[in-house]
């Protein structure tokens, strides 16, 4: 058996009942290696492609990769996949937090999940026993008092479950991980709940055995010191993704107005990660074995938004309900971000498909008889938080938008598609692509529609990182230079797929040189790959 591996996947039949244990050949591991590469080669293997994404037939793949588990910088991603409810195509995303390396723990590499519970049911998996239960008291609760409940009589478990949006099917649902730590793109977590799967426990206490102990602990030194020595790494402990927020308004990065604005510097300035650490931020928060510690944490005290302390928004939440939207307060993004986590909603499509909203608002397309009332002029937050539970329980208006904005759009007619902002269905993250060519590019070849976590584009053209070890970089890769960036994203989506199979955080990539993640990967699993 291949050492990084804890050795075997769970499958589990929910139309049966039945839990069950299967093994994958180390050869097949070679070549996949893990995340979402292995569970594409499991799903194109072994599935119909043809199957509606809300059927039992279409399976929800959680993967983990060799490095997860490790104690190595960065590695503690896992990937969930399914054909997207949302775009009709391959649909995965990715999780930080703490959910992998436990899973690891547990005992396994990663679960593949089919058919549909007649009843809502959770997955019981502790020290390698996995069993399904009835979850029949949790359904129609949000993810925070579905963590709580379920860690209630057991404070070790990590827990992997949705809320209502992925209960009521919204399109855009996510699957949240202990609060905090969010699969949230392709509406994965509406297929969790169409299967009727509220929630996936874990906990476990084996460990993972590696090759080369001594290369291991050499190459885990030499990851601490790049750390240590990384700007981008400094700029994440103190400010979060949000630190993105000044310099992305400056270069361009920065989507306003539902797209249609190219700058607006007061907003950047009320929404930026400084402004964030100097009024809410209450303490950083880090993922398993992770140093850089980029997650917020924060809490609004008094007025309208109230919050408890709780996870913070990251640079994409403050685009989608901040400048996509035109709200300069950021105890509004905050509130929002809690209630999109709470009901279990990808902050991106969820934020996006209310900006085409309020751009058709404006332009008359929509008006207060369409929208049950609501006031969606540009910035109005009370409408917007009072939209968000009816997105999630598919009333009314908020039934339109749970469809996504693109099938929204269709269904409104007439010009609203133009006002849609997407790539093979899927919105657009809050990173501009007519500012950065490349990005544009890699957007349109993303395998799950537009995408900045396929690839390494965005920092190569934001000047974050570099990699000429591994492909020839040209003197001048400005974000409007188009020559070159055929060859730019060729090159990154290749080490950006790599960083998704090995289960590591992007920014770690960002952060560390490729050869020192190499080292690190053959001594935990003896591979020798150059």
């Amino acid at each position: 058996m291949a050492k990084g591996y804890a050795g075997r996947y769970l499958r589990v039949d929910l139309k049966e009942g039945r839990c069950s244990d299967f093994t994958i050949n180390d050869s097949l591991l070679r070549q996949f290696i893990g995340g979402s590469a292995l569970g594409a080669k499991l799903y194109f293997d072994g599935f119909p492609l043809t199957a509606d994404p809300l059927a039992p037939e279409n399976p929800l793949l959680v993967m983990t990769g060799p490095m997860v588990g490790s104690g190595f910088p960065g590695t503690s991603r896992f990937a969930v996949c399914a054909k997207s409810p949302l775009t009709g195509i391959w649909g995965e995303s990715a999780c930080g937090g703490t959910f992998g390396p436990e899973l690891k723990k547990a005992g396994y590499d990663g679960i593949v999940i089919t058919g549909r519970a007649e009843k809502p049911v959770s997955l019981s998996i502790v020290e390698g026993d996995a069993r399904l239960l009835d979850a029949a008291d949790l359904w129609g609760r949000d993810i925070y008092e579905t963590t709580d409940l379920l860690k209630k009589g057991d404070p070790g478990l990590k827990v992997l479950a949705i809320g209502p949006a992925g209960e009521n099917l919204v399109r855009f649902a996510a699957i949240g991980n202990d609060k905090g730590h969010f699969v949230g793109r392709t509406g994965l977590g509406a297929v969790m709940g169409a299967k009727r799967l509220k929630a996936i426990c874990v906990r476990g206490t084996g460990k993972i055995e590696k090759a080369d102990e001594t290369r291991y602990r050499e190459s885990l030194k030499a990851a601490f010191q790049e750390i240590k020595e990384s700007a981008l790494a400094g700029s994440l402990h103190a400010m979060g993704s949000d630190a993105n927020m000044d310099i992305g308004m400056i270069n361009g990065d920065v989507p306003v107005k539902n797209w249609s604005i190219g700058e607006d510097f007061d907003l950047s300035g009320a929404l930026s990660g400084p402004t964030l650490s100097e009024t809410y931020l209450t303490r950083a928060h880090a993922c398993a074995h992770c140093p850089v510690a980029c997650k917020r944490v924060v809490r609004v005290p008094d007025g309208p938004y109230r919050t408890e302390e709780g996870p913070g928004p990251e640079y994409e939440t403050c685009g989608t309900f901040g400048t996509m939207i035109m709200n300069r307060d950021l105890a509004g993004v905050i509130k929002a971000n809690e209630l999109c986590n709470r009901y279990g909603m990808d902050t991106i499509s969820c934020g996006s498909a209310i900006a085409w909203a309020m751009e058709l608002f404006e332009k008359g397309a929509l008006n207060a008889k369409d929208t049950d009332g609501l006031d969606l002029t540009w910035g109005n937050m009370a409408a917007v938080l009072e939209l968000l539970p009816r997105i999630a329980r598919r009333e009314g208006f908020g039934d339109l938008l749970a469809e996504g904005s693109l099938a929204a759009a269709r269904k409104v007619g007439g010009d609203a598609v133009d006002a849609v902002v997407h790539v093979k269905g899927l919105d657009l993250p809050m990173h501009d692509p007519r500012g950065f060519h490349g990005m544009g590019l890699a957007y349109m070849m993303s395998n799950r529609g537009a995408c900045h976590l396929q690839h390494a584009v965005l920092a190569t053209e934001q000047g974050m990182a570099s990699w000429p070890q591994l492909f020839p970089m040209k003197d001048d890769y400005r974000g409007t230079t188009s020559e070159g960036k055929a060859e730019l994203v060729f090159h990154s989506e290749n080490y950006g797929i790599l960083g998704n199979s090995l289960s590591i955080c992007h920014y770690l990539t960002d952060c560390l040189k490729p050869e020192t993640i190499r080292d690190a990967f053959n001594a935990i699993t003896g591979f020798g790959y150059s």
